[in-house]
């Protein structure tokens, strides 16, 4: 990492004096993002307050009022004759979850209301949006595949038959549990696991779903283990229910399993998080043996293994790895995944799978969340289900979507060869690309977007010995991507220049 004055603070750190947030607060908001995003990586150390002030702008009082707050809250630690550091395992105490500013005056405190309010230091936003013409995401689809026309005949069809005598109470019912149904046995034929309609439960996103079981599943101080590098919508979700985070590394072949086990022998593990078939953000695929590991120390042990297959539908081989949900004979296995992101917005799905007594628990949850249910909505995709539409413009996707991979690894290796490692996924809309020269991402990023390209901080990943990004190429045509990695060339060699 660099050294603590050569960190660009002022491009990640930004205070606004003119809005009514104390400078302070606006201080301890701005590092838990910086922190939680990456852009200050565990065990960084932070340079002298006298120092940060100068680059901040800031007065030096305000300044260490904010990291009194910060390290009150576990965000950093300050050695005595050694300095102040990211903490390498945040342990926040879930009644310091939230920061209320209860020594401000009065008009400081209302922050323009007339009342106090909680406000989340966890739940900060990350996202960017950005008008430039070539724009690299974490792996999204190209919503300009979607099929709407298909979509809005079925949607027309519906809308027009006669009415029927029955309540809409009963129609409802009856048309959550048709599709249901449907989509359980979907679910079995795709991924191999065996369940049925009590077996399930169907969110609007994949983000209700994670949301919902981590309210049902977690208490605040229980410990939960995550791998590292991780996905930060996951991370702030857990940390949210006031749970105890403890990372282990990534492998060539997945998570460190023999770390996990030594956790396990000393500390009583609630839940292990897990993208096993497609790791986020490495790509990594967990191999067999440690996929039987970590079942095996998950019965032994007794945590609860969530695992998130967040990507499942984008995969390029004909016999495509199960989840661990697939072989799971014990119940320790909560699946959750996504379904229909080549949908158009509002038509996709979250899910989770797992025992019927705990899928009954999250439902009460969600019947105050997502009270209602979208019948023509269920309706529309069972249909879907059922004639097979769902396969076919599934099948037609991955070829769409395999065949720009494909291109994309070719002007990778022809126009940055000599600067990057990867390997190429067999799933999903992303690859994890490492620089092999040293340089600064955020001066990188900067470059990028002086010549068109935007990379969201959020894709950017850089420790002590890692400088990696994470490239979604399921957006772009041929020539946008021709145009993007053209830019990645020029901007590199400006940068290392």
């Amino acid at each position: 990492m660099d050294s603590p004055v050569e960190i660009p603070f002022r491009s990640f750190i930004q205070l606004k004096p003119e809005e009514n947030t104390a400078i302070y607060l606006q201080l301890v908001f701005e590092f838990i993002k910086a922190i939680q995003t990456g852009f200050l990586p565990e065990g960084t150390k932070l340079p002298g307050t006298r120092i940060l002030c100068k680059v901040l702008s800031v007065n030096r009082n305000t300044l260490i009022k904010a990291f009194q707050d910060l390290e009150s809250q576990g965000w950093i630690e300050t050695l005595p004759n050694k300095g102040t550091f990211i903490l390498s395992q945040q342990k926040q105490k879930s009644q310091t979850q939230y920061t209320f500013a209860k020594d401000q005056n009065q008009s400081e405190l209302n922050l323009n209301t007339g009342f106090a309010f909680q406000r989340s230091t966890i739940l900060e936003n990350p996202t960017e949006i950005s008008n430039l013409p070539y724009q690299f995401n974490d792996g999204m689809p190209d919503l300009r595949l979607v099929q709407t026309d298909v979509l809005a005949r079925l949607y027309v069809s519906k809308l027009k038959r006669r009415k029927t005598s029955k309540t809409y109470e009963q129609i409802q019912l009856r048309s959550h549990l048709n599709f249901k149904t449907h989509f359980s046995n979907y679910l079995n034929l795709t991924r191999g696991i065996r369940i049925s309609t009590s077996n399930l439960l169907t969110a609007s996103s994949h983000e209700i779903s994670l949301y919902l079981v981590t309210k049902v599943l977690i208490s605040p101080g229980d410990k939960v283990v995550v791998a590292s590098p991780g996905y930060y919508m996951s991370n702030m979700t857990l940390t949210n229910t006031g749970a105890q985070i403890i990372s282990i590394p990534v492998n060539e072949d997945g998570i460190d399993t023999k770390r996990l086990k030594e956790i396990c022998e000393t500390s009583a593990i609630r839940v292990l998080y897990l993208t096993s078939n497609y790791h986020y953000p490495t790509t990594i695929l967990l191999s067999a043996k440690k996929r039987i590991e970590v079942l095996e120390l998950a019965n032994q042990y007794g945590f609860v293994i969530l695992e998130d297959d967040y990507d499942f539908d984008f995969h390029y081989d004909n016999n495509p790895v199960l989840p661990l949900a697939a072989f799971d004979s014990n119940q320790r296995v909560v699946y959750i995944g996504s379904f229909g992101k080549s949908l158009p917005s509002g038509f996709s799905y979250g899910f989770v799978a797992g025992p019927s007594d705990f899928i009954k628990e999250l439902e009460k949850h969600q019947n105050i969340l997502e009270p209602s249910i979208d019948v023509l909505k269920e309706q529309v995709l069972t249909e879907w289900i059922t004639e097979g539409e769902v396969h076919r413009l599934s099948k037609k996707n991955k070829k769409i979507y395999k065949e720009r991979r494909d291109y994309f690894v070719s002007l990778l290796n022809e126009k940055l060869a000599d600067k990057i490692k990867f390997k190429v996924p067999p799933r999903g809309l992303a690859i994890w690309v490492e620089w092999l020269a040293d340089f600064n991402l955020i001066k990188f990023q900067k470059e990028c977007s002086n010549n068109g390209l935007f990379l969201p901080k959020t894709i950017l990943y850089q420790t002590k010995n890692l400088t990696a990004t994470r490239l979604g190429f399921g957006h772009l045509e041929k020539e946008e991507m021709e145009k993007a990695v053209s830019i990645l060339k020029l901007s590199l060699e400006t940068v290392l220049s």
